[in-house]
């Protein structure tokens, strides 16, 4: 017993040590954020010398003549909209393919495969093509659009996890709301989609945090100032006028993680039960 509790506790050292080092970029950030301007590049020390809460006021006001407050809502209505188009294609093809019967079904799902597969690389240059004849250069199509269609961020890959969420619930129970009168969207809205919470609290969870981390795309689609997000409006601040105001800009790239922060801790729950389960539990 002794011998098992030394062993424990090597392993919660080991851990937390592990947790410790892959959380310093982070802790870094955040004491970055309230140090003089001066000392976030040039010192080699982690606490500041004096603690500077007027970055965050003096990075609000970096990038003029707009506050970051207009960054911040731009990035919600971008990502937001995403999310929804996510979990509303996710939900219907992933019952598609795990319910209904079509021709060259494993045909179709194979190219999902390959859609999850293909580098977002190789399509670049043939996606902006088509965004810009179609006039969506400057507004958040390019971004909305491929997310409803299921080709945007991650697409495949949602439709694959609540396809094989939906596979695990009993099909006794579409049968028994069929007897009853019930139609296909009546299934979808009334027995599956409650079942598929924790799948599609992933989804949500993913969707958000990737669209919101997008800045390769973001920086190619969207070119005017009021329309930038907020990993666009950071990146301009790093110019002669931003490289003054280290403290400040720290600041705002802390501010700027912590909504995926709050939304992942608010969710883990739903998040580790839609990877770990699949469908009913017994």
């Amino acid at each position: 017993m002794k011998k098992k509790r030394i062993t424990n506790l090597v392993v919660y050292v080991l851990i937390s040590l592990l947790g410790l080092i892959m959380l310093y970029p982070l802790i870094w950030l955040v004491f970055a954020s309230l140090k003089p301007s001066r000392e976030v590049l040039s010192s080699s020390r982690l606490l500041p010398s004096e603690i500077h809460l007027d970055n965050f006021s003096a990075g609000w006001r970096l990038v003029r003549p707009y506050t970051f407050d207009k960054f911040f809502i731009n990035t919600f209505i971008l990502v937001l909209s995403c999310v929804a188009c996510s979990l509303i294609i996710s939900l219907f093809v992933g019952y598609a393919f795990a319910r209904v019967n079509f021709r060259f079904k494993s045909f179709w799902y194979s190219i999902l495969f390959l859609t999850i597969m293909l580098p977002s690389t190789t399509t670049l240059v043939s996606k902006y093509v088509i965004f810009s004849n179609a006039g969506w250069l400057n507004t958040y199509l390019p971004f909305i659009v491929p997310s409803l269609l299921g080709v945007g961020n991650g697409g495949g890959f949602f439709i694959h996890l609540v396809s094989q969420f939906i596979r695990g619930i009993p099909k006794e129970l579409d049968e028994a709301a069929k007897i009853d009168g019930c139609s296909t969207l009546g299934i979808i809205m009334r027995i599956v989609l409650p079942l598929c919470k924790p799948s599609l609290f992933s989804v949500a969870i993913f969707a958000f945090m990737w669209n919101w981390d997008d800045f390769q795309n973001q920086l190619i689609y969207l070119t005017k100032v009021d329309k930038y997000t907020i990993a666009l409006a950071l990146r301009s601040t790093i110019d002669a006028s931003g490289a003054e105001n280290w403290g400040a800009v720290m600041a705002m790239a802390l501010c700027s993680i912590l909504p995926a922060i709050i939304m992942f801790f608010c969710l883990q729950k739903y998040f580790v039960d839609g990877v770990s389960t699949s469908g009913l539990k017994g």
